[in-house]
């Protein structure tokens, strides 16, 4: 959840991907009252620093990081002049450097592709690896120009269960600072067979109620959509993806501090999504 003081962070690389998170990232600043950081992580800079002045000529890496960064910087504030834009090159690997940014960041924004050889990738293994170990929301930004752009003007929230109430309210967060609707779904398999299935959709109709009430009540001024859908969740939340702004997902409990915390449906949208996907630790 967006707190009052931390930074969104976004991650950059010089490809076309981040720099689309980068405007998603400035853009959320702005509608949130945050400050923005642009993040490259460099492994020239540890070699530089490494080889002090030695009157070998700077390596040219650390010069591309920098200038990538700048460039960045000019971008967003030429886009979002209000917000107040900060940037570094980390010494570390991209995804390490990311994982330690999110623990001061209120969200971190990652491209859904990278640089050379990983490029092709349906998701590039730094979203990948951020999104699964964050111990704040990640948002991996993928899809059309008009989701990024937020045309749609509805905020999908994957509603699993009542147990993962911090998703919840970070889809009502974003679409009050958005002013547009949360459409929740909880999708669900049919009955097998000879069962008439009308108890179980009033249960799963009823488990939305419920698990919206705290978002309707901190965020009265958000319509709502409430919408059980009979079918695989994959499926069903990938079609609601291709009308919305941002997709929100709860991730799983870890189980060790190295365990991925993104189940098979969650992977699958964050591959294929038609829009920004979010996803948020339980905590």
């Amino acid at each position: 959840m967006m707190t009052m003081t931390q930074p969104i962070v976004v991650g950059i690389d010089g490809s076309e991907s981040s720099l689309q998170a980068a405007d998603w990232a400035v853009d959320a600043a702005a509608r949130h009252d945050r400050q923005l950081r642009m993040v490259y992580a460099s492994f020239w800079e540890q070699y530089e620093v490494m080889s002090p002045s030695v009157g070998l000529q700077r390596p040219e890496g650390g010069m591309m990081a920098r200038n990538v960064l700048a460039a960045a910087q000019q971008r967003a504030t030429k886009r979002r002049p209000e917000v107040k834009v900060s940037t570094e090159v980390v010494t570390h690997p991209p995804v390490a450097a990311l994982l330690a940014e999110a623990r001061g960041a209120s969200v971190v924004v990652v491209g859904s592709r990278g640089r050379g050889q990983l490029a092709g990738m349906l998701l590039g293994t730094v979203g990948l690896g951020v999104a699964a170990r964050a111990t704040c929301p990640v948002v991996v930004v993928r899809g059309s120009a008009p989701a990024r752009e937020g045309y749609y003007q509805q905020v999908v929230a994957a509603v699993k269960d009542e147990g993962h109430p911090a998703a919840v309210e970070f889809a009502f967060q974003e679409a009050g600072a958005r002013r547009c609707a949360v459409r929740a779904i909880h999708a669900w398999l049919a009955p097998a067979e000879g069962g008439t299935g009308q108890e179980d959709e009033e249960t799963v109709a009823a488990l939305l109620t419920r698990s919206l009430a705290r978002g309707r009540e901190l965020h009265p001024e958000v319509r709502v959509e409430e919408q059980p859908l009979r079918g695989p969740a994959r499926s069903e939340l990938l079609t609601a993806a291709e009308r919305a702004d941002l997709l929100v997902l709860g991730a799983h409990e870890r189980r060790t501090p190295v365990g991925l915390q993104l189940g098979l449906t969650s992977h699958a949208l964050l591959q294929h999504a038609a829009c920004p996907v979010a996803v948020i630790p339980p905590n």
